[in-house]
C-alpha cells in the first residue's frame, strides 16, 4: 500500500478552507482504504461514522500509521542494496528453519526428527537476529515522520533515534549476520603442532628458523598457551635445520593455521663482509593437534594394521643411554607413505607416543586440506593461501618491512613482528579474509 503524499486542495479557496479540504480529502482516502480492507462498500457511511469521533485528526493519524506504508528512506534503501546478498542468504536460512519447524512432530524419536531438531536449534541465533533486524527496521520507519515534526525538540530526538537505528541495522549487516552465517569451525577447539624446516639459504636459513621459532613461542605465551619443543636438529655454526613445536591451547590451530607456507627473509648475514643482502627461506606447516595421543585401534584417521612400527638405537648427542638402548621409534603409514621418526625422549614409550601424535596431526591435516579443496573445487576457486609451496610472507630487514603476499598487507615495523605483538595484525587480517571467503561460499550456496 503506497505512502499517502500530501495533496493540494483545489485553487481559489482560502487557506482555512484549503487546510480543511486537505484534511477531509486525506481522511476520505484513508477511510476508503479501510473500507476496502474490511469489505465495507458504503464509504460515506464509514466516513460519517468516523466523523462522530471527537478527535478526528488523531483518528486519521492512527489510520495512516496502521494502513499506510511509509516511504523507505534513501539511507535504508542504500543499506539494503549494499547488503542484498547477505539479506538473501539470511532469508534463505529463515525459510529453511520455518520448513523444518513445519516438519517436526511432537514426538521427536526418529533419527531424522532429531537431526531436524538439531538444525532448528542451530538456526535459532540467526532467527533471533532476524527478528531484531525486522523490529529495528520497523522502528526506523516509524521514526521517519517525526523528522519533520513541527516541534524542534521532537525533531532533535527523532534525529538521534534515526541515527542510532541506522547504525544498528548497519551492524546487523556487517557483523551480526555474517558471524551467524559462517558455520563454526570444526577445528576451533584444537591445539597446534608447528613444523619449521630450513629451506634455501644454508646457515642463514637455519638462523632465521630460530628467529621464527622465538616469534611463535613468544606469541603462544602471550595467548596463555603452553608451548614445548618436541624435536629439533641443530646445525654447526648455530641455528636449527628443523623443529617441531607443540602449542597447547583452545583455538591455537585455527589462529596459527594461516602461518603455513614459505617465509622469506631478506637481510645481510652477520658473516657477510661485503654487505650483500641474502635471501633465505623457512617452510612452516601448522597441523591440528587432537587431545588423543595414545595409539588406538579405533582411530578414525588410521588403522593400526596400516602403521609399520620400527624401533632402533638413537643417534647423536645424549650420552650412553640414548646411544645404547633402542629408544628411537619410526612410524610409517603405509597407505600415504608418511614417515615419522622420534628420538628426543629418553624412553621408547615416550618417543612412540610423540610419534603417533605427529602422525595423527599430519593425517588430520591431510583430511582437512582435502575437505577444503573438494568444497572449493566445486566452485573452481582454490585459494592461493592453501598452497604451502607459495611464498606467503617476506621479512625485509633493509626496508624494515613485513609483507603478507596473500592479502597484500605490509607492516613497516619489522621489529614489532619479530620482537613484539605485530604478528597479531597479520593473523587478524588473515582470519577476516578467510571469514569473507566462507561468507562468499555461503551466499553462493543460496543462489
Amino acid at each position: 500500500m503506497a505512502y499517502i503524499e500530501p495533496v493540494s486542495a483545489p485553487g481559489g479557496e482560502s487557506n482555512h478552507n484549503q487546510d480543511t479540504n486537505l484534511e477531509d480529502f486525506n481522511f476520505l482516502v484513508v477511510a476508503g482504504r479501510v473500507a476496502r480492507h474490511h469489505g465495507t462498500r458504503s464509504m460515506s457511511s464509514l466516513f460519517f461514522m468516523l466523523r462522530s469521533v471527537g478527535a478526528r485528526y488523531h483518528v486519521l493519524v492512527r489510520l495512516q500509521r496502521t494502513y499506510a506504508t511509509p516511504a523507505v528512506p534513501g539511507a535504508l534503501r542504500q543499506l539494503e542494496k549494499d547488503g542484498a546478498r547477505v539479506l538473501r542468504a539470511v532469508r534463505t536460512r529463515i525459510d529453511m528453519r520455518n520448513e523444518l519447524l513445519a516438519k517436526v512432530s511432537e514426538n521427536v524419536t526418529s533419527q531424522e526428527q532429531i537431526a531436524r531438531a538439531r538444525q532448528i536449534k542451530e538456526l535459532e541465533p540467526l532467527h533471533d537476529a532476524w527478528i531484531s533486524w525486522t523490529k529495528t527496521r520497523e522502528s526506523l520507519l516509524e521514526t521517519l515522520p517525526l523528522l519533520s515534526d513541527a516541534d524542534e525538540t521532537m525533531r532533535a530526538l527523532a534525529s538521534d533515534e534515526y541515527t542510532a537505528l541506522c547504525d544498528s541495522l548497519s551492524g546487523h549487516l556487517s557483523v551480526t549476520f555474517p558471524s551467524l552465517l559462517v558455520p563454526p569451525s570444526p577445528t576451533r577447539t584444537l591445539s597446534a603442532l608447528l613444523e619449521l624446516k630450513a629451506g634455501v639459504g644454508g646457515s642463514e636459513a637455519a638462523l632465521f628458523l630460530m628467529d621464527l621459532l622465538r616469534v611463535y613461542v613468544r606469541y603462544a605465551t602471550s595467548r596463555g598457551w603452553q608451548s614445548s619443543i618436541v624435536q629439533s636438529s641443530e646445525v654447526m655454526g648455530g641455528g636449527l635445520r628443523d623443529a617441531i613445536v607443540e602449542i597447547k591451547g583452545e583455538g591455537a590451530y585455527d589462529t596459527l593455521r594461516w602461518e603455513s607456507g614459505v617465509h622469506r627473509v631478506q637481510r645481510v648475514p652477520a658473516t657477510e663482509a661485503s654487505g650483500r643482502v641474502h635471501t633465505s627461506t623457512v617452510a612452516a606447516i601448522v597441523l591440528p593437534l587432537s587431545d588423543e595421543v595414545e595409539p588406538s585401534g579405533n582411530d578414525n584417521l588410521f588403522k593400526m594394521e596400516d602403521v609399520k612400527i620400527e624401533v632402533m638405537r638413537a643417534r647423536g648427542a645424549g650420552g650412553q643411554h640414548v646411544n645404547k638402548t633402542e629408544s628411537a621409534v619410526r612410524l610409517t603409514h603405509i597407505p600415504t607413505g608418511i614417515t615419522v621418526s622420534m628420538q628426543d625422549e629418553r624412553s621408547q614409550h615416550q618417543n612412540k607416543r610423540r610419534a603417533f601424535q605427529v602422525l595423527r596431526a599430519r593425517l588430520m591435516d591431510i583430511k582437512i586440506t582435502q575437505d577444503i579443496a573438494e568444497r572449493r573445487e566445486t566452485r573452481r576457486s582454490l585459494v592461493r593461501s592453501a598452497d604451502r609451496s607459495e611464498k606467503i610472507r617476506t621479512y625485509n630487514y633493509a626496508q624494515d618491512r613485513v609483507t603478507d603476499h596473500r592479502i597484500g598487507l605490509s607492516l613497516m615495523n619489522l621489529q614489532s613482528v619479530m620482537e613484539g605483538d605485530g604478528i597479531q595484525e597479520f593473523l587478524d587480517a588473515l582470519r577476516k579474509n578467510w571469514e569473507q571467503e566462507i561468507m562468499e561460499e555461503v551466499i553462493d550456496d543460496t543462489r
